[in-house]
């Protein structure tokens, strides 16, 4: 059974991270962000099942490729855009030269510059184009595809928000950033293995050779490309905020379907 502080906590990150309806808005405190950091996956887990619920209806009407369009748009949507908004942010303060109480105020601007529009388009694209790629492989490499990239995406930024540090002292990022407990990373990653393990154990499906090698690599690969952008921001921001944690998820998302295809054309074709 789940208690009503889990029952919350989940509703708060449902909340926090995308616009899906769960009628009445929970209030919440600053000192309830560090607590909703383990339900990300699940969140993920949410957005994933919506997107192959969409496949399985829209599929069945448009043509692949418009369905396609409309997995996306509705996986942006979820996310309220935030997570874009955030990735052109970073790309614009990266573009900039200068110091890096420069380049932060610059990501701290509303306003969105060339390169943050570039970063946003040819994100999209990538997506895109994945998404169809993957779409003409094997049905459960699809399938699967589009319920996890949303997962691991949450969990990446789990990763970031346990191993970061705050650029700055104030913005949304300080109440996050290093601020995941051990408990949560563990529980959070915990929870994409039972899914892995859930995806493996579907019965009259037919799973690829080296499935659980692939979920093992995804998953150390995905750890240490966000271990490696923390790293890459805390040397040009001097931390992470708030927009270099949603880019991380943006990012993520983007290696993560390329790797399905690497993988497929390798070792499945």
């Amino acid at each position: 059974m789940i208690d009503a502080t889990t029952m919350k906590n989940l509703i708060l990150a449902i909340q926090f991270l995308t616009i899906i309806p769960i009628g009445k808005s929970i209030a919440y405190s600053a000192s309830d962000f560090h607590k909703i950091v383990a339900f990300f996956p699940l969140v993920g887990l949410i957005q994933g099942l919506i997107l192959l619920f969409i496949e399985l209806v829209l599929g069945q009407l448009f043509h692949p490729d418009l369905c396609i369009a409309f997995i996306l748009l509705t996986y942006v949507m979820t996310n309220g855009g935030f997570h874009l908004d955030a990735l052109a942010d970073t790309f614009d303060g990266l573009a900039v030269r200068g110091d890096k109480e420069k380049k932060l105020s610059v990501m701290k601007d509303s306003s969105v510059g060339a390169i943050g529009v570039i970063a946003i388009v040819f994100t999209l694209a990538i997506k895109y184009l994945s998404i169809k790629s993957v779409s003409n492989l094997l049905p459960l490499v699809y399938y699967s595809s589009l319920l996890l990239m949303p997962v691991i995406s949450k969990w990446s930024m789990v990763i970031a928000l346990y191993h970061g540090v705050p650029a700055k002292q104030d913005g949304l990022g300080s109440l996050l950033v290093g601020k995941a407990s051990n408990r949560s990373f563990i529980f959070a990653t915990f929870l994409l293995i039972c899914l892995f393990g859930l995806i493996l154990s579907a019965p009259n499906i037919y799973i690829p050779q080296g499935q659980v090698l692939f979920f093992t690599i995804i998953m150390i690969l995905i750890y240490f490309l966000v271990r490696g952008l923390i790293l890459f921001y805390k040397k040009h921001f001097g931390g992470l905020t708030g927009d270099t944690v949603g880019s991380i998820s943006e990012i993520t998302d983007v290696i993560f379907l390329i790797m399905v295809i690497l993988w497929s054309r390798l070792y499945i074709s």
